[in-house]
């Protein structure tokens, strides 16, 4: 390819919209432009990009047994009605109507169509087991889009779903999946962790994600692991050990209301009363699914409104605005507790039930109670873990080791949905002893425009991207440093025939620009080699191969560089 010929728009200054490195370079390097919110355009070298990805993927996909087909991007809305997801999901559902004014789905995920259509075509048990796959675009009306590729409307991804007899041989399916995403995201050069995740609106009994591990904003997900054992979950399903400090008096004191002026937030309050946050308990007031409901938890931990959300098993979960808490509490936001509390069902983190003589709102401004003990002064109606777990906590696996944190990127996520679809679409087959039975099913998700985006984030420096090789664009750029230069210009280009000959995917800036501009650019596009062909190495008959990783120069003879070059790639 001719850089001249190439529609490669890069930038000098970073989009105004973007917020993390790796959406920055993706502009600036010419790779996407932004349509709307969340929407976005994929240009020449970005649409290589995700074809090498998709090729990687569909490789592996088929290595494992599954099958490649392409179901339908519009759905019909009764079949979401069937499986109770077009409630659960909620706003997230991008929906339409069409002219006869039937409700339709612009599909986020597929396990509705593709059960459907195993629906009366897959009999018998002799027909499984079976996985079938496709890579499509897919839409989601997410609230807020950010970061680029990271959370859009509208993005690329291969989804798969299997199905079977039994457990036992849905475990097999399982593994397989498993083994070839591993496989699939080791070859597109990203280190993955397999951590536990919550199935969210999937549904199903388990589900995992493969994080791409990053030190960057771009990390939105916190990952815990075990320094110990394999233990891996992110915050929504992370789970810990809380060392738990040992009660001292073992008697309940007597309630008292005291006076806090002023004291509303967990600093003011505990430094006002002299007391840790830890003998503190935050009543948070919320609406699940329309009805009122206080969650109660310790003044130094963080809710986790997924594990609450789980724990209420509700559709819609949203934390109470200012008034709603006024005409609830008869208080200011700051001082609601659960004491006293009417017609408000309370629901409390585990931790609370070890506690005694703690602290808590008086649903009175400006005041609060001390030795609240539940049982005696609060009526608790369930017992939960509702927070967050901790770095330092003691593993919930292994019991001895100790819970560290990372950032990481969701690339991949897989779910053991066991019958919730089948039952509920009406999906079964006949067995060996002749019985009809629902299939146990799988789903299981890469997020091929997210996985490129991920390794921009994992590999770049601040002159621009580092593509692994085998996903990279085109693996060497070859750069006149004037190409007006008859000597530079007929080396360049004997280089350049020699790499097609040899199935290279080259690139060849011939723009008749500055030395500087070619450079600038060639490390903001981040192909994994570059050979400069410039007037002082040609008066020594050399050319030099810089690779763009180590920023390794390589001093060589023009008629070596090809043999070189395909030496190093092999190695990158």
């Amino acid at each position: 390819m001719k850089w001249s010929e190439t529609y490669i728009p890069t930038l000098r200054e970073d989009p105004a919209e973007a917020e993390i490195v790796s959406h920055k370079l993706l502009v600036r390097a010419g790779y996407i432009r932004k349509l709307a919110a969340g929407v976005y355009n994929y240009l020449p070298l970005m649409q290589r990009v995700l074809t090498k990805i998709s090729n990687i993927v569909r490789e592996e996909m088929n290595a494992a047994g599954a099958q490649e087909i392409l179901m339908p991007v519009l759905h019909p809305a009764e079949l979401w009605q069937q499986s109770g997801r077009w409630q659960t999901i909620g706003k997230e559902l991008m929906r339409t109507k069409d002219r006869h004014d039937r409700d339709l789905v612009l599909g986020g995920t597929h396990e509705e169509v593709v059960t459907n259509l195993i629906k009366g075509e897959v009999r018998s048990y002799r027909q499984l087991p079976l996985n079938l796959y496709q890579i499509q675009n897919k839409f989601r009306d997410e609230i807020r889009p950010r970061f680029g590729l990271m959370r859009g409307r509208e993005f690329i991804m291969k989804d798969a779903y299997s199905f079977d007899r039994d457990e036992e041989s849905f475990k097999i399916s399982y593994q397989k999946m498993i083994d070839a995403y591993s496989k699939t995201f080791s070859r597109c050069g990203l280190e993955t962790k397999i951590v536990e995740s919550d199935t969210g609106a999937m549904g199903g009994k388990a589900a995992h994600e493969f994080m791409v591990i990053v030190d960057t904003e771009g990390g939105e997900n916190i990952i815990f692991y075990c320094d110990k054992c394999d233990y891996a979950a992110n915050m929504d399903k992370a789970s810990s050990i809380s060392e738990t400090e040992t009660e001292k008096e073992d008697a309940q004191k007597p309630l008292q209301k005291v006076a806090t002026p002023g004291a509303k937030t967990v600093e003011e309050v505990t430094a006002f009363l002299n007391v840790s946050a830890k003998k503190l308990v935050k009543t948070l007031l919320y609406k699940a699914d329309g009805e009122i409901v206080a969650a109660m938890i310790r003044g130094d931990r963080q809710i986790n409104e997924i594990k609450l959300k789980n724990s209420l098993k509700c559709i819609d979960l949203e934390m109470a605005d200012a008034p709603m808490v006024e005409k609830i509490t008869k208080a200011a936001v700051g001082f609601a507790g659960p004491v006293g509390l009417k017609n408000v069902k309370i629901i409390a983190d585990e931790e609370i039930s070890q506690m005694k003589n703690f602290v808590t709102g008086a649903n009175q401004d400006n005041y609060h109670f001390i030795n609240v003990n539940v049982g005696r002064d609060v009526k608790i109606d369930s017992v939960s873990e509702i927070r967050n777990a901790q770095t330092g906590e003691r593993c919930p696996r292994c019991k001895k080791g100790v819970l560290l944190t990372a950032k990481g990127i969701e690339v991949g996520n897989t779910f053991m949905l066991g019958t919730k679809y089948s039952e509920s679409l009406g999906a079964s087959f006949i067995d060996q002893n002749g019985k009809e039975k629902p299939f146990i099913m799988g789903s299981y998700g890469i997020g091929i425009t997210r996985t490129a985006q991920a390794a921009v984030e994992k590999f770049h420096d601040e002159r621009g991207i580092i593509w692994p090789a085998s996903i990279a664009p085109l693996s060497v750029e070859i750069l006149p440093l004037n190409v007006n230069d008859d000597k530079q210009r007929e080396v360049a280009f004997q280089i350049y025939r020699k790499m097609k000959e040899r199935d290279v995917e080259v690139l060849i800036d011939d723009r008749d620009e500055r030395a500087g501009v070619k450079f600038n650019d060639a490390d903001l596009v981040g192909l994994p080699l570059r050979i400069n062909v410039g007037e002082k190495s040609l008066k020594e008959d050399k050319v030099e191969i810089v690779v763009r990783r180590t920023k390794e120069v390589i001093s060589i003879k023009p008629e070596e560089a090809l043999e070189k070059c395909v030496e190093l790639l092999g190695s990158l």
